[in-house]
This record gives structure tokens, sequence and C-alpha cells, in this order.
């Protein structure tokens, strides 16, 4: 039976889409270096191998044992801020481990879909991006994404294979069966679940001066549910044709709206302590989603903010206190 190659399935991403994949009863590989990742976060019965796609040796040997056709390609470092410190790391676990496994997949794939970013668009003149707006990437990881994208779409070319690049916005919210989730901090929702697990009813807010509704910076987020769903329903889409595709909703929440979100429905009390704003930070920034729109009929939870609170809190409460 033909095989699917999943990298960085041991992250927050990469394992939920390893739990739904099984549950299609398909067979899967995950390479993982555990950098970022758990094997915790993992099914029990899928098949894990630890290594590093630099390591080209151990890429050969999985391609050559196995017969793999699809591959996601999920691993890579994320940390804007680190980028930009450590750029050598992100050039290396990024762009040369992209080229990596193109280079040893060869003509052997059909299918490659891979997790970008919104952090490509230029949005210096306007919040809202599709897909046709120009690239203008602001960090390394930036960069870096940009650099990978042209890659994979270079290779397809040579290769004859088809390709779905997925330019994620904000990812929030945890497995709704409380599988798998988040390891990590950082990230909004998941700092406030954290706190929540530990009891420390506070967060950190960077900037109430922006031009927006209520001065806090707006995100738009995306239900990990329903980004799998898209990951999922893609592989069937590039089949034809291969697509370059925004994942987001086209509406944006703020970041006070969070956070009264997680009081609202935790009925506690959260101390906001604003800080200046960030170097570089967007005021906002929305995914213009027709593309997806059009090619993917998908229907949207209208309470989409409380199920991303939730399943943050379900999970951040299992995980902080086994």
């Amino acid at each position: 039976m033909d095989k699917i190659l999943v990298t960085g399935g041991a992250g927050y991403i990469g394992s939920k889409l390893c739990y739904e994949l099984l549950d299609k009863k398909k067979k899967v590989i995950v390479i993982d270096n555990l950098s970022t990742g758990s094997i915790k976060l993992l099914p029990k019965k899928i098949r894990f191998i630890k290594g590093d796609l630099n390591d080209t040796k151990l890429l050969k040997k999985i391609f050559s044992e196995n017969r793999i056709q699809t591959i996601f390609h999920m691993a890579a470092c994320t940390d804007v801020r680190e980028s930009m410190i450590n750029p050598g790391k992100y050039y290396l676990n990024n762009v040369e481990a992209t080229r990596n496994i193109l280079d040893i997949a060869n003509n052997k794939i059909k299918n490659f879909i891979f997790s970008s970013t919104c952090a490509l668009y230029d949005v210096s003149k306007h919040n809202v991006v599709s897909e046709k707006d120009n690239l203008m990437p602001q960090s390394v990881y930036g960069i870096t994404k940009y650099l990978s994208e042209k890659l994979i779409i270079n290779y397809a070319k040579i290769n004859k294979f088809n390709y779905g690049i997925l330019r994620y916005f904000n990812v929030a919210g945890c497995d709704e069966k409380n599988r798998t989730g988040f390891i990590k901090n950082g990230p909004l929702f998941n700092n406030l679940a954290q706190n929540i697990a530990k009891n420390k009813f506070n967060i950190s807010i960077y900037g109430k001066n922006f031009p927006t509704k209520d001065g806090t910076a707006i995100r738009d987020y995306i239900y990990i549910e329903d980004l799998i769903d898209y990951h999922l329903r893609v592989l069937e889409l590039i089949k034809k044709k291969s697509h370059i595709l925004n994942l987001g909703y086209g509406e944006g929440f703020s970041v006070k709206q969070v956070v009264d979100g997680f009081e609202k429905i935790k009925k506690i009390k959260i101390k906001k302590k604003y800080l200046s704003s960030r170097k570089g930070e967007m005021s906002k920034i929305i995914c213009d989603n027709k593309k997806l729109n059009s090619l993917i009929k998908k229907k949207i939870n209208k309470k989409v903010l409380e199920k991303m609170i939730e399943t943050s809190i379900n999970w951040s409460n299992k995980w902080y206190n086994q």
C-alpha cells in the first residue's frame, strides 16, 4: 500500500494531521527530530522515525524501503524573533531540509503538501492579503518559507508531481478529542490556556494603541480542526492540479477579544499587563480566502472562537496536570 510521509509529525499541527490520517486508515510514516515536538503527541500505532531532514542517508533509506507517494512537509523552525538572531539555523532547517527531501523524493512522489505562512506577504499598504499579492517577507523565517516555496514549484515542474502550498494564518485550538495539542508557549491561545492550567490568571499584551476598535492587534485565527480538514481536502484537490492557498477565515479577532473570551468561558478575571508593541508588529492581518472558498465548500462553526478556547483549555489541563 502507498504510504504518506509526514515531516515534523510530532509537532502541534503535524500530530493532529497524523491522528486524522490514521482515522481514515492511511499508512503513515513520521520523521521528526523532536527539537520542538514530542513523541507523546503521536498516536501509539504510528510508525515513528527519529531523525533530521539534513540526514540524507536516513532519507534515502526511508524512500528506498517504502513506497511513498504523498509528503506532508511540516517540519520547520518557526520562531520569527529567533530567525533574526540565528538565520543560519533557519536556512539549514527550513530551506536545505526542503531541498534534501525534494532531491531524494525525486520522481517517486505524486503529491507534496507544504506548510507555508502568511509571513510572506507585504502588509505595508493593506491588511487583507490574497495569493495574488506581492510577497515581501520581513523576517528570516518568512524568507526561508519563500525560498522553500520556490524550490517546491521548480522541482514539481522537473519531477512531475503536484503540490499544495498552504499559507497558514494564525492556528489556534486543539484536537476536539483531546488526543494532542500544543506543548510550547508563545502564541496567545497557548499562553492563556497554559497560565490558566497553572492557576496563573494573567497575560502580557504587546501594544494597546493600534488603530483597531479596542487598540489591540487583530489576527485571523484558524481552528486546527478546520486547518487539518483543509489539508485532507487539498490532498484530493491537487491530484488534478497544483494550488497555492491561504488558510484563514477572512475575519479576525483582537487580542483583547481572545482574552475576554477566555474570561467568559472560565468565569474568571485575567489581569492584563500592557507592554510596548514589539518591533515590526502589524496592527492587523486578515486572510483573503476567496480562492480557498471557491475550491473547497466548507461550513465554519459560528462559535469557532469558543471552540478554539475550550479545546485549548481542555488540552492544557490534561498536559500540565498529568
